[in-house]
């Protein structure tokens, strides 16, 4: 069977799928969520035996640190998967809410209805946990879904659909309800995202290079976004203690995610007193710093004053502003106020997520209006932009988009009002 005849047939069977999902009552979508869990945690050792083979390959083939980062199941990531189904489980169902019902002076009520999307087909790179994230929101939303993992991640994801399958077949849902896409032909992601009969929208988590070829590609609908040039902003009024465990943690918690740092934004005014002490800590984790020729006069001159040692400084360049490294590489530079870091924000950023520390009330809620990104903090990592974290139970993704859903995508992000009329009988005149 070619790749369009399998393709066709798959969004065939998930637009049958997608209308029983819309009709599953919320006990059948938790019923899932649970035998997934449980699958999950009797399986954890069959998981990862066939993730370490995905690993090995990848290593082989010459991926980097990063790459494998995302792509290993560890325990930490495996209980993860587990807590999000149950989190998932746990939360409201939204579909069938109705809200916004009013009476028209004609006698009829109206109002809306939250709804599912129908099928939802989702392409990601190496994180075999978006196969569970991806699956558990679209199962709760009443959405169907079709996953097309990355080819590296071939045997964890093949191994995680059977566990989705035998946990819906168990509530009495189709399995048909989530499919993973077995082949790695990359002429299976160009027919997906042009299936305009069988698949509503696509949300696509990867790369640049991946959402910049789907949106030259694709005919279905995206909810997508395509960078995290995330920013710490320093303000003149913060706590350094603040400022510092924020802007560590921010870029060294993990460096191959969307959320973490990647330009440190610091005022005049507090930058002889804070960068010193980061510049160490960061030489200390192996973070080659980038920054602005006042940075490198400031760092040169605290070394040779103090004796202190920040490894070796790279002049940063126009494009470093603008750039992603999901690695050890920061950018740092120092800035006049909150103006100039506004600015700089929207100017080279990627409306991912953007914190400022400060103690200042009037700073932080400028900062919370003006910057126009998904996801604004103050006084916060930027590694909290992320479904789990905000409450949702898991992400289908994260949105820089201003349409439909922005920032993490969950069960609302999957859904879409309908109106609804109520009426007696009534004609218009």
């Amino acid at each position: 069977m070619d790749i369009e005849q399998s393709m066709n047939q798959l969004g065939q069977r998930a637009r049958a799928a997608s209308r029983a999902m819309a009709r599953a009552s919320s006990a059948a979508k938790n019923q899932a969520l649970d035998a997934i869990a449980h699958a999950l945690e009797r399986d954890a050792a069959r998981l990862k035996a066939a993730n370490a083979r995905d690993v090995a390959r990848a290593t082989e083939n010459g991926m980097d640190a990063a790459f494998i980062d995302r792509l290993t199941l560890s325990d930490k990531a495996l209980h993860r998967m587990i807590v999000g189904l149950q989190q998932v489980a746990a939360l409201a169902d939204p579909i069938g809410e109705i809200s916004n019902l009013k009476f028209r002076p004609s006698g009829i009520q109206v109002g809306q209805m939250r709804v599912p999307l129908g099928v939802v087909g989702i392409i990601y790179e190496s994180r075999p946990n978006v196969t569970i994230d991806a699956a558990a929101l679209c199962l709760k939303s009443g959405n169907a879904t079709i996953l097309r993992g990355g080819s590296e991640a071939i045997e964890s994801n093949t191994a995680l659909a059977l566990l989705i399958g035998e946990g819906l077949v168990a509530a009495g849902l189709p399995a048909d309800a989530v499919q993973v896409v077995a082949t790695t032909d990359r002429a299976a992601v160009g027919k997906l995202v042009t299936m305009t009969d069988y698949v509503d929208v696509i949300v696509p988590r990867g790369g640049k290079g991946l959402i910049e070829l789907l949106m030259r590609e694709a005919r279905v609908p995206m909810i997508k976004h395509l960078d995290g040039i995330c920013h710490v902003y320093i303000d003149d009024s913060a706590d350094l203690n603040k400022a510092v465990t924020v802007s560590d943690n921010a870029k060294t918690h993990r460096y191959g995610t969307c959320n973490t740092m990647e330009t440190l934004l610091v005022a005049r005014g507090i930058a002889p007193r804070i960068l010193p002490q980061l510049a160490m800590i960061y030489h200390g984790k192996h973070v080659e710093l980038r920054v602005c020729a006042e940075t490198r006069v400031l760092l040169q001159n605290a070394a040779a004053e103090h004796g202190a040692v920040f490894g070796s400084l790279v002049d940063a360049t126009e494009a470093d502003w603008s750039t992603e490294y999901l690695a050890p590489v920061l950018a740092i530079k120092i800035v006049d106020d909150l103006d100039a870091a506004i600015e700089h924000i929207n100017h080279y950023g990627s409306a991912h997520t953007d914190a400022i520390v400060t103690e200042n009330y009037d700073h932080a809620m400028r900062f919370l209006r003006e910057v126009d990104s998904a996801s604004v903090m103050v006084n916060a990592s930027t590694r909290f932009a992320d479904g789990f974290e905000f409450g949702l139970g898991a992400e289908i993704g994260i949105s820089n988009d201003k349409l439909h859903a922005r920032g993490p995508v969950g069960l609302e992000g999957l859904t879409s009002l309908k109106y609804i009329v109520l009426g007696h009988g009534e004609a218009r005149q």
